[in-house]
């Protein structure tokens, strides 16, 4: 039986089902009512069966595995040239990080009989979407901005999924999938005051930003961290944020690590925001623009000005003595053409947090000799 959703801010809880609220009716974000973490000492990688990918970390999953590739357990190579581990979560079916949440959310779907999924992406989240949608046997509407990459459009059409292209901002495309999942059940268009927007339109919000059911695919990057270092945790992990998706799937991950009593101990989380679209660093007092003032157009895939879990976000920087900073064009550019000459083919948003490790390491905040973790979120492939 599918688990129910409760909000962690009033203590509401909600029914599962294929019109359960995308959100608790006082605006914060639900969580599952089920948090299981198992303990005891865990197998040395070598003992462990990985052939289920991610799910070979079923135990703390708060779903059952319904649609998958078996994707997970990604590598981690030496990057010596960056005194770093990188994590390449572009060696994913479909090309990025966000398969982990997609295999989740899909199999949620599944569990929930839902009959069609809706998503609002900037391009990868909606072509991971689309894809678990088709392995499902799913319909799934995807919107997207209406300038998306071509070669992130056609990765949703080829999943026969629909996309649907949005003039305006980032926000105008959620807010038009947000109308197409909730209806027009009130007559206006949005839930009355204090209620929770139930979703009874078109389809099932298969939200990267809003379903606890993506937090718990991406919480398994922490999982297969831990077990490469050997069931140690890294001194700093250093990661990009939009939604931060993967941020908060880190934390979420080493924290449950934590509570098992597997692992001793938290990793600092270092975030990275693209100039001009910083909200978190502005948050926290720094500078959100480049040395010139300008926004930086590069890294499309974290051009988000309103993260739906900023407060969260906030809260895994509080407390894991972390920080977040913003980065312009120059650094960025610079960094993905160290990272195609080291053999890394990534795309431009991926090349943000090892910029972000670099301006780490000149302010003083890593440490010469400190076991940093950057995953590489997307692949090259995926701007062609």
């Amino acid at each position: 039986m599918a688990a129910d959703l409760t909000c962690p801010d009033c203590g509401a809880v909600y029914e599962a089902g294929p019109d359960e609220p995308w959100r608790c009716g006082c605006g914060h974000a639900l969580e599952f009512t089920e948090r299981p973490h198992p303990q005891g000492d865990p197998l040395p990688l070598h003992s462990l069966d990985t052939s289920e990918g991610l799910w070979t970390f079923f135990e703390f999953l708060p779903i059952e595995q319904h649609v998958t590739f078996y994707e997970g357990f990604t590598p981690m190579v030496d990057a010596p040239d960056w005194d770093a581990e990188f994590k390449l979560e572009y060696v994913f079916p479909t090309g990025s990080f966000k398969d982990r949440g997609a295999t989740t959310t899909l199999s949620r779907a599944v569990e929930l009989g839902v009959e069609k999924v809706v998503e609002d992406s900037s391009g990868n989240a909606g072509a991971s979407i689309a894809t678990y949608a088709a392995r499902a046997g799913l319909d799934a509407d995807i919107y997207v901005p209406a300038d998306v990459k071509q070669s992130k459009l056609m990765a949703i059409q080829r999943a026969d999924a629909r996309p649907v292209r949005v003039e305006g901002t980032r926000e105008d495309v959620t807010a038009a999938c947000l109308e197409a999942v909730e209806g027009d059940a009130s007559g206006d268009g949005s839930p009355a005051d204090g209620a929770a927007p139930y979703q009874t339109g078109e389809g099932w919000y298969a939200s990267h930003a809003w379903n606890p059911a993506f937090y718990a695919g991406t919480m398994t990057f922490a999982f297969e961290v831990a077990a490469q270092q050997g069931w140690t945790v890294p001194d700093a992990v250093v990661l990009p944020i939009g939604h931060g998706t993967l941020f908060l799937g880190a934390y979420r991950g080493f924290s449950l690590l934590n509570e098992a009593g597997i692992v001793d101990g938290m990793p600092r989380l270092l975030g990275a925001q693209a100039a001009g679209y910083a909200p978190i660093v502005a948050a926290l007092g720094g500078d959100t623009t480049d040395a010139e003032g300008e926004r930086t157009d590069i890294a499309d895939g974290i051009q988000i000005t309103e993260p739906a879990r900023g407060t969260e976000i906030l809260e895994a920087i509080e407390e894991t003595d972390g920080d977040a900073i913003a980065l312009g064009s120059d650094p960025i550019e610079t960094a993905l053409d160290r990272l195609h000459r080291g053999g890394f083919y990534v795309e431009p948003t991926c090349a943000v947090a090892p910029a972000a490790l670099e301006r780490y390491r000149k302010d003083g905040v890593i440490a010469a000799d400190d076991d940093v973790v950057v995953p590489l979120t997307g692949s090259g492939l995926k701007t062609l």
